[in-house]
């Protein structure tokens, strides 16, 4: 098969792929920690249909989790992100649908998915935003795909896809340590988005992952499973199971999200990868509402369900 063909592929294969539900999955006890709304510029639908799908597939709670506002153009302005000055009206815009929700029987929390930057004037300018509200859930992102990162990598010399992966995991192993973020947000995202050019091996570079994992685990941070990556690249969830595997190995929570850009991604693919966690050993999933963990036991799901 040539280049275009599988470029094609990749393309056409990941919107259009047809979700197989498992009838049997019983979404009630298990949230979404990681959806948008249309302030992001980037997602579409009405919040109320994410809280009406939720409330369609039996999930407890979800959490909204925007990207924070930033002025600085480099972090992708009005395409990515609300204006600073409209941070209030979102609170104010999940406060609503935590009303709607609960007639409907689902909790809604409000978060915020943050940036982690390597440049540490730049990572206290966004602390400063976070720590703006008391958010239930803070998410912490390297979108190592907007122009900021990319400026900071050609300054600091890294070209290859060696170089930049190592980079890229010392960013998020260095943000466990801010004491900004719940949760890391689709930790192995550097297989994405074209900074790199060849494709993403975890085992090449297990040393500074397992480095980013300890961090977190020492400073009793979180890693977020992401099941959006069941729709792009190589289909399968973030973080790799490799990297699962070395997280269960050095006690590494996880938390849990759709990262939904649409209404109807809201709990996607968790059939799949929730069963597919607790045969891995690990054994909760956990959730943050006024930023204190809870968890949700993954043990009755070991060994299939009935």
């Amino acid at each position: 098969m040539n280049f275009i063909n599988k470029l094609y592929q990749k393309l056409t294969r990941a919107p259009f792929e047809v979700e197989s539900e498992d009838s049997q999955f019983d979404y009630t006890p298990w949230f979404d920690c990681h959806m948008h709304t249309w302030m992001c510029g980037h997602a579409i639908g009405a919040p109320k249909t994410y809280v009406d799908r939720a409330a369609e597939r039996g999930l407890s709670r979800i959490c909204f989790t925007c990207h924070m506002p930033f002025d600085d153009l480099t972090f992708g302005g009005r395409r990515m992100r609300m204006r600073e000055a409209e941070l209030s009206a979102y609170i104010e815009l999940v406060a609503e649908m935590r009303e709607y929700g609960a007639a409907l029987g689902v909790d809604v929390l409000c978060g915020i998915e943050g940036e982690v930057f390597p440049n540490p004037a730049i990572q206290d300018a966004i602390g400063e935003i976070l720590t703006l509200h008391p958010f239930d859930f803070v998410l912490g992102s390297v979108h190592h795909h907007m122009p900021a990162y990319h400026d900071w990598f050609l300054n600091g010399g890294f070209e290859t896809d060696d170089e930049l992966i190592t980079a890229y995991f010392e960013t998020l192993r260095d943000a466990a340590a801010t004491g900004l973020f719940h949760s890391m947000s689709h930790p192995d995202v550097i297989r994405l988005y074209g900074t790199i050019r060849g494709e993403f091996d975890p085992l090449r570079h297990e040393s500074i992952i397992r480095e980013a994992i300890s961090a977190a685990v020492e400073a009793d941070v979180c890693w977020e499973v992401n099941t959006s990556g069941r729709a792009k690249g190589p289909m399968i969830e973030h973080p790799d199971p490799i990297i699962r595997s070395w997280g269960q190995e050095l006690g590494l929570k996880l938390t849990i999200g759709s990262d939904a850009h649409s209404p109807q991604s809201v709990g996607r693919f968790f059939d799949k990868v929730i069963p597919t966690l607790a045969e891995e050993g690990f054994d909760a999933l956990h959730y943050f509402v006024g930023g204190e963990r809870k968890a949700v036991d993954l043990s009755a799901l070991k060994g299939g369900q009935d």
